[in-house]
């Protein structure tokens, strides 16, 4: 019986995740749940799961609970998902908080020798080197949950020679083939409809910057230790093939399913076994029209070479270019800037950063802090 933590209970990928642990109930016990605002659900999930240790967003919801709910231990805040992250009954823990504020819970758990399934890419596109050689250093296994890191994963499976060049897919999101004069028309509705998956709000904002992809690849050079010149993007809009690994015998192996997240969330939750997840299965050879495959249009969509640029220059620019886009795309949610306008202040971002040489996780801190500062303080 696996005794798993999860941060994030009651976003997408953590009601998935739920979802599993549901299907697999011999196999998980679910012992601690992190949410943000979500309290009616939460309260469901504590009812059903019945977990020892829960942390919600303010102390408000935390006495609330806590009166529902005696003798369970409740915290709140920043240093209530550290606890999660560190509560010594689970020895897995899900990492599926959105942003910046999931990349110390990661550092705790990897220094609480938890195995980690990640979904948080902030950790490590911020913070990668760090995380990286923490990783290293305790002797903790990290296993990707994202759609295209799993499937490189899953794809590196039984290799034992290195990669010449991985191959991240994108399904383009709902702008392929717009040009830059109509992405400055995109509305907030539009922008939120996903052409293949179902996810969250701000991950989704990314699909349709492209930005997402731009984070991926970071996320993709720590993980699997590729330099990012042999890290490829090309889009596939049917959303079929996850992402791929060439081996220096030109070999290509390509991990494929169906556009849903229980597939690597339950590979990550149940790995090295694979176990009923609730997906529908993949008809291959439904496909008449077949599988396609295109170049991004970075004249267009110019967060992917953002991404290849915060790479190479190293220091505090990816944690800048992170921090700066979780900033600008909250604001568009809330309708205060434009769709272009996201892309357009990123470029900007990068030309003034002042970078810092990042060797500690305040290091990272600092250099995210700052530059939400400064973003909020220009667009006031």
């Amino acid at each position: 019986m696996k005794k798993i933590a999860i941060l994030g209970s009651t976003g997408s990928i953590g009601t998935q995740a739920l979802d599993v642990a549901r299907l697999n109930k011999d196999s998980f016990s679910v012992t601690a749940l992190a949410c943000g605002d979500n309290i009616s659900l939460l309260k469901e999930q504590i009812k059903e799961f019945n977990p020892s240790m829960v942390s919600v967003k303010t102390e408000e919801h935390a006495l609330e609970i806590g009166k529902l709910f005696p003798g369970l231990d409740v915290h709140w805040g920043k240093e209530g998902l550290e606890h999660v992250a560190e509560f010594s009954d689970a020895t897995f823990l899900l990492n599926a908080v959105m942003g910046m504020r999931g990349m110390v819970p990661t550092y705790k758990a990897i220094k609480a020798h938890k195995t980690i399934a990640l979904a948080n890419k902030e950790t490590l596109v911020a913070g990668g080197e760090l995380i990286m050689e923490a990783l290293k250093n305790e002797g903790v296994t990290m296993l990707p949950v994202d759609s295209e890191h799993s499937a490189i994963f899953q794809s590196l499976q039984g290799a034992h020679n290195p990669v010449k060049r991985i191959l991240l897919t994108a399904s383009g999101g709902p702008f392929r083939g717009y040009s830059l004069a109509q992405l400055k028309e995109v509305t907030l509705e539009q922008a939120l409809k996903h052409p293949n998956w179902s996810m969250g709000r701000k991950i989704t904002i990314d699909s349709a910057t492209m930005m997402n992809k731009g984070l991926e690849i970071i996320e993709a050079k720590w993980l699997f230790d590729v330099d990012a010149e042999n890290i490829e993007v090309h889009v596939h809009p049917q959303s079929i093939v996850h992402s791929a690994v060439e081996f220096f015998d030109n070999s290509v192996i390509a991990q494929m399913g169906t556009p849903d997240m229980k597939i690597p969330i339950s590979y990550a939750m149940t790995y090295p076994k694979r176990k009923p997840c609730g997906s529908g299965s993949l008809d291959l050879f439904s496909f008449e029209k077949g599988l396609t495959f295109e170049p991004v249009d970075r004249k267009v969509f110019k967060c992917v070479d953002l991404a290849y640029e915060a790479i190479r220059m190293g220091k505090s620019y990816p944690a800048a270019l992170n921090g700066a886009n979780e900033v600008l795309v909250d604001m568009f949610l809330r309708k205060e800037i434009s769709f272009i306008d996201i892309q357009n202040t990123l470029m900007k971002v990068l030309d003034e950063h002042k970078p810092c040489t990042i060797k500690y996780i305040e290091d990272v801190e600092a250099a995210d802090e700052e530059i939400r500062r400064r973003i909020k303080e220009d667009t006031l």
